[in-house]
């Protein structure tokens, strides 16, 4: 069936300036033209609807786009293979349930000021579901260990100061993971052009590339402390250190 740019809108449930900016940023297909008039199929009509239903999820254009734009792979396929992907991503990023800002405050043990400063450094994210902020069970696990390092004595400001530096080089760190996801996974290797099998890398990295990064940090941060406390009578200090790098015990749990 062919639409027009009006029609296409409509029966996609968005506006025509929508419909648009998702088209100039390569995530629709261009139309084809009969004279002067543009024409849409229902390809571009089941993508749009996808987009409505990730953007209701709380996935930003970004990710998306990321996915689902293919500038050498016909529209049709390209959303073919990375759909089941987007679905991965979805869930990965909003798991099982979402809390509003109030409960996840209360829930938290943490007042709502304090909730909206962690937002303010990107260390917790809310998601936009039907146009209203909610938080995962990650930016709730979050919330705690904050409030945990607060009750160690850790001055509110430094924390969100250090908070905004760690956001700032963790997101440059998986901007590189994707484009090496991408790179030798998604677009090349034995998972290319297998829905199925991108899907499956996806979800068996995940979790060992987080526990790589956690397990990484952890070292790091106890070798650096050792090398902070050599020379100094605190042996108390020093063997708490040294024990914890006798294994590597911290525990990623991955749900």
């Amino acid at each position: 069936m062919d639409y027009r740019v009006e029609e296409l809108a409509a029966e996609a449930g968005v506006r025509v300036d929508t419909l648009r900016f998702y088209q100039a940023r390569g995530l629709l297909p261009p139309p084809r033209h009969r004279g002067r008039i543009a024409l849409y199929d229902d390809a571009p009509l089941a993508r749009l609807r996808r987009l409505r239903a990730l953007k209701r999820d709380g996935f930003s254009l970004a990710p998306i786009r990321k996915v689902m734009s293919e500038a050498d792979v016909p529209a049709g396929l390209a959303e073919a293979t990375n759909e089941p992907l987007l679905d991965a991503l979805v869930q990965e990023s909003v798991g099982a349930r979402t809390l509003s800002r109030e409960e996840l405050a209360r829930e938290a043990g943490i007042p709502e000021s304090l909730v909206r400063a962690a937002e303010s450094t990107g260390l917790i994210a809310p998601l936009s579901i039907d146009g209203e902020d909610r938080f995962t069970e990650a930016d709730l696990e979050v919330a705690r260990a904050a409030l945990f390092v607060l009750e160690s004595g850790i001055p509110l400001q430094a924390l969100l100061e250090t908070a905004q530096v760690h956001v700032a080089s963790i997101e440059q760190m998986c901007d590189r993971a994707i484009d090496l996801f991408d790179d030798h996974v998604r677009k090349a290797g034995p998972a290319a052009d297998n829905a199925e099998a991108i899907t499956r890398v996806f979800r068996d990295l995940l979790p060992q590339v987080t526990k790589v990064v956690a397990l990484h940090f952890q070292r790091t941060l106890v070798n650096r402390a050792l090398k902070r406390l050599e020379g100094v009578e605190e042996l108390a200090a020093l063997e708490a250190a040294l024990s914890a790098t006798d294994a590597a015990r911290l525990e990623v749990e991955w749900r």
